[in-house]
């Protein structure tokens, strides 16, 4: 493929002189491209909340969430698995992120990782990918071949695919169930696709894990009541969040949080039901992890 006739790959007309424009002029016309990021992006809602609601089901039956890609687009993938962890308190495996090249490749280029379609596919085989499980494939060329080996081996397993790419017609939708192209045209920097690309892929990215989570009972309004309190700041959070729903002071919150072993859903629900945590657990279950029906 003549990569020339990409998106990502072709010369911003407005930028042609970049190498003559001021700081301020750079960082000007930067927030005026990144401004059509969002409306590109809304372009894609429908196939958006289609997946999330595939990666929703997924959860509920166990399975888990697999980010794959290269370069930028993996780092993003694994970036976005790791904040998971804390947001809505879940376990290391349920989100994953798979990066060409491994986790060397977080921070050192790998050359020449992305070419390989067995690696993609290698890489999801050593996790023991299941049929149970949802696989979203990030490229902003949206024609990586170790992207195509992943969803491709996804594929066979019988497990969810989901395609992101920032062109259209990407090679990569052709090997995925779901396809989402967010094309925000040619970037300030001619294929430097962490710029507007990464932008974009950032947005989806946070769309997909958080509308999902949300949908399995990961919060309550919009609080975090699946939050890890594992620092100060998360700790306070956690008192925040459960004086705002149930109306307590701080120091009965504290106290309830403790009882709970620092469990904000189970804290909101003894204290919302006047049940120690062993009720407030089971509520929650009923509720299937629901802290609203919970406390009805």
């Amino acid at each position: 493929m003549d990569i020339k006739k990409l998106s990502t790959e072709s010369r911003n007309p407005a930028t042609m002189n970049l190498d003559e424009m001021s700081a301020e002029e750079i960082v000007t016309i930067m927030n005026s491209e990144d401004k059509k990021v969002a409306v590109a992006v809304e372009k894609q809602l429908p196939q958006i909340s289609a997946a999330a609601n595939k990666i929703a089901e997924s959860f509920k039956a166990g399975g888990r969430l697999f980010y794959t890609g290269a370069g930028t687009s993996g780092r993003l993938g694994v970036l976005d698995a790791a904040e998971c962890v804390p947001t809505f308190g879940i376990e290391p495996e349920m989100v994953q992120g798979l990066i060409a090249g491994g986790a060397k490749a977080m921070t050192i280029a790998v050359e020449g990782a992305e070419d390989s379609v067995q690696e993609g596919a290698d890489d999801l085989k050593s996790h023991n990918l299941s049929d149970k499980d949802v696989v979203v494939g990030i490229a902003a060329s949206g024609r990586t071949p170790y992207v195509v080996g992943a969803l491709d081996y996804a594929t066979k397993v019988g497990a969810d695919t989901i395609a992101l790419s920032c062109n259209n017609d990407a090679i990569i939708s052709q090997h995925a169930e779901t396809a989402i192209e967010v094309v925000a045209g040619p970037e300030v920097l001619s294929g430097s696709t962490r710029l507007k690309s990464g932008t974009a892929q950032k947005m989806v990215l946070n769309m997909l894990s958080t509308a999902s989570m949300v949908r399995i009972g990961k919060t309550y309004g919009n609080l975090m009541v699946d939050v890890k309190p594992t620092n100060k700041k998360l700790v306070q959070r956690s008192l925040n969040i459960i004086t705002e729903v149930t109306g307590v002071d701080e120091n009965l919150a504290l106290k309830t949080l403790k009882e709970a072993d620092y469990s904000v859903k189970d804290a909101i629900v003894m204290i919302a039901t006047k049940t120690d945590k062993e009720a407030a657990q089971q509520k929650l279950s009923e509720a299937g992890g629901f802290v609203r029906q919970a406390i009805k």
